[in-house]
């Protein structure tokens, strides 16, 4: 799986990918990775990609000519790929997304700068868009980075032991069971002593009930769903 990042300040992404799990996806050749900058495209005389809103409002937009040609260029070398913007005026980005998209052969991600992208950008080259939360950051290219791993652990042999996928949380509509290893007793806190006794059926009916434990606590809108779901 291929992913380009279109990005004004790709060093801000290039480190993420130079350690671990996804640097030894790139030396397998599972995934690979590069970047296009907006800034290499655009006509304006002094290299600017942004300008003042119309309308007024602070703050300067990115604006659509070196961004549509950019994705343009993309486009025209890679014709299915796949353009993902990200932007807090979106739809929460899943797990289930993360398993779909890896299924694709090419995705792109749009990085925002400044107050964000002119909508026309959006209108014409998203094929989708994704936040990672209600919050909202200095640029897209922590978010990009955070969907591209989600994505790419999701890309088949990606992971050394693709049953660790099977058991995560959001698999099902709960939070992952609590795990521990050893010491077993450590600063008087001690392992739950089920775990300890080698049966599985009562490990796995445990590790439910703590899972449904912890995602009431923590996730009241998932643990709703969980309890239905097994109804």
């Amino acid at each position: 799986m291929k992913f380009t990042f279109v990005t004004l300040f790709p060093d801000l992404i290039r480190g993420y990918f130079t350690e671990s799990i996804l640097k030894r996806a790139i030396e397998d050749e599972k995934i690979s990775i590069d970047f296009e900058n907006p800034r290499d495209f655009t006509m304006d005389k002094h290299n600017r990609v942004d300008a003042p809103m119309i309308g007024g409002g602070a703050g300067m937009l990115m604006t659509p000519q070196p961004l549509i040609d950019t994705l343009k260029a993309v486009r025209k070398k890679s014709p299915f790929a796949h353009v993902v913007f990200l932007s807090p005026v979106a739809k929460r980005f899943t797990q289930n997304d993360a398993k779909r998209l890896a299924k694709k052969e090419h995705i792109v991600f749009v990085s925002g700068r400044y107050e964000g992208i002119d909508e026309r950008v959006i209108e014409s080259q998203a094929d989708e868009l994704f936040s990672i939360g209600d919050f909202i950051l200095t640029g897209g290219e922590l978010a990009s980075m955070v969907v591209c791993d989600a994505i790419s652990r999701n890309v088949d042999t990606v992971l050394g032991n693709a049953d660790s996928l099977s058991v995560e949380s959001f698999e099902e509509a709960l939070l992952e069971a609590p795990s521990f290893t050893k010491p077993i007793i450590y600063e008087n806190n001690e392992v739950v002593s089920e775990f300890l006794k080698g049966n599985h059926s009562k490990i796995t009916d445990l590790k439910r009930g703590l899972a449904l434990c912890k995602t009431k606590y923590f996730r009241p809108d998932l643990y709703k769903k969980g309890i239905t779901h097994e109804k």
